[in-house]
């Protein structure tokens, strides 16, 4: 299934993986200057914005290794936030000439222990849907993940495309049989690009603690903490981060090997 994306510039290719609780429209603030120097490519995973949810199994890693081969794009940084950063992990694992390096803000990893705050949270967002409040669902997700330097426009944003994909996937996960994601084992140690991982000072202690071991276990991967940010920066603060990620891609490749 090739998903739904935007394809806008030139120059050295840059994909852009969204969060869970938003699409490939969390972009929307950073593509324009981007696009100025690279070729911008950010997909709708499965379930989110235009991309559809079939039935069967699928990995999301493998669905970007389709979308570049039909793109012709060879290799690329990746940028993933959140979700996006452990598809982002899981693209280097499964298909790794697909990755030239690697930007994780705030990203999520399988096997790191739910800290209680994310616990906490993880159980009103199950009793929410079970009951069929999507409104409180949503209201609880846009609560939890946007910092407090994020303005109303921007929660009313993040609030439309987690109310899309959650009907999306309410609806798709009601159909028999339904979506297969395939589970996809990341070893941190065979990844072997230049990986910057960024973290929020204010996100959930679970981030934080998922920052540290990634960073501590990808040979050479450098770390920077953001003090003002949540766990979706990149919403809370574009400018901060559109210099953050400029001045990252347009570096010398050499300064952030193993």
């Amino acid at each position: 299934m090739l998903l739904a994306h935007d394809d806008q510039g030139t120059g050295p290719a840059v994909l852009l993986l969204h969060s869970g609780v938003t699409d490939r429209r969390m972009w929307d603030a950073l593509v324009p200057a981007l696009s100025h120097s690279f070729r911008v490519v950010r997909p709708d995973f499965r379930g989110y914005g235009d991309s559809p949810l079939p039935s069967g199994e699928y990995a999301d890693a493998d669905d970007l290794d389709e979308l570049l081969d039909h793109l012709g794009i060879a290799d690329a940084a990746v940028v993933g936030s959140s979700f996006g950063g452990r598809v982002a992990l899981e693209l280097a694992t499964l298909h790794p000439g697909r990755v030239s390096s690697l930007v994780l803000l705030c990203s999520a990893l399988r096997g790191v222990e739910p800290t209680p705050d994310a616990a906490a949270y993880g159980e009103e967002e199950d009793r929410l849907l079970e009951g069929g409040d999507v409104d409180g669902a949503v209201a609880l997700n846009v609560r939890t993940w946007l910092g407090p330097d994020a303005d109303d426009a921007t929660r009313d944003r993040v609030a439309q495309m987690q109310r899309h994909a959650f009907e999306v996937q309410l609806e798709a996960d009601a159909r028999e049989p339904g979506p297969q994601p395939r589970r996809v084992e990341v070893d941190l140690s065979g990844i072997a690009v230049p990986t910057l991982v960024v973290s929020g000072a204010k996100d959930l202690e679970l981030f934080r603690q998922t920052a540290a071991v990634i960073a501590q276990e990808v040979a050479g991967a450098e770390a920077v903490e953001l003090g003002w940010a949540g766990h979706l920066p990149s919403l809370e603060r574009p400018d901060a981060v559109l210099a953050l990620l400029l001045d990252v891609l347009r570096d010398d490749p050499a300064v952030h090997q193993p």
